[in-house]
């Protein structure tokens, strides 16, 4: 059975989700952040040394990083879920996994952490909404029209992206970026995501 170590209210949902989605048996390891700081609770630094979440044990390994946990986890149970390899599909598979962790995660983070330091950050504002933007329309341009991002059906990149676009349709962003705004929806319409967001909420 796959243990999950997940922290409430972090990317670790989009594991909880997988696992609905797949039908693997897991056990939940819930984590909740401090009210305060939001910060993750310091037990979690006994699973795993960076202290963060989301983590798995699956046949006797301790396994971190989002992406990694996707990919086995689908290599294992869903393989269907990951193109062929040597496909075009494939290609844009890899690619993509790390851009949803990579490339699409810096503009958004550099946002946040900056906003702490108020008028001290002003000079690199412009320069970071732009990225933002160039991210998220590149984000929008890739969909489908079956309105998934490598397959005409779910797969690991799908998995790996709702975080990303969550960030980019926050406030007026549907509006920007349509395509996002649907991949959004649908995606969050699935019954496995629900049972896995109610869990979250828990």
């Amino acid at each position: 059975m796959i243990r999950l170590h997940h922290l409430n209210k972090s990317r670790s949902l989009r594991i909880m989700w997988l696992l609905e989605e797949i039908g693997v048996e897991y056990e939940l390891i819930a984590y909740h952040r401090d009210k305060q700081t939001r910060l993750a609770p310091p037990e979690l630094a006994e699973v795993h040394p960076l202290g963060k979440s989301p983590v798995i044990e699956m046949d006797g390994r301790i396994i971190a990083e989002t992406a990694a946990i996707v990919e086995m986890v689908c290599a294992k149970h869903a393989p269907e879920m990951i193109p062929k390899t040597g496909t075009a599909s494939f290609v844009r598979h890899v690619e993509l996994m790390h851009f949803a962790e990579g490339s699409a995660m810096l503009p958004p983070l550099l946002g946040l952490y900056t906003s702490i330091l108020g008028d001290a950050a002003a000079p690199l504002q412009p320069r970071i909404t732009s990225e933002m933007h160039n991210h998220f329309s590149y984000m929008d341009s890739l969909l489908r029209p079956s309105g998934h991002y490598v397959l005409d059906r779910l797969s690991a990149v799908d998995v790996m992206m709702i975080f990303p676009a969550e960030i980019a349709v926050r406030g007026d962003g549907a509006k920007h970026y349509p395509a996002l705004a649907s991949f959004v929806e649908e995606i969050h319409a699935r019954p496995a995501f629900q049972r896995a967001k109610n869990r979250d909420d828990g």
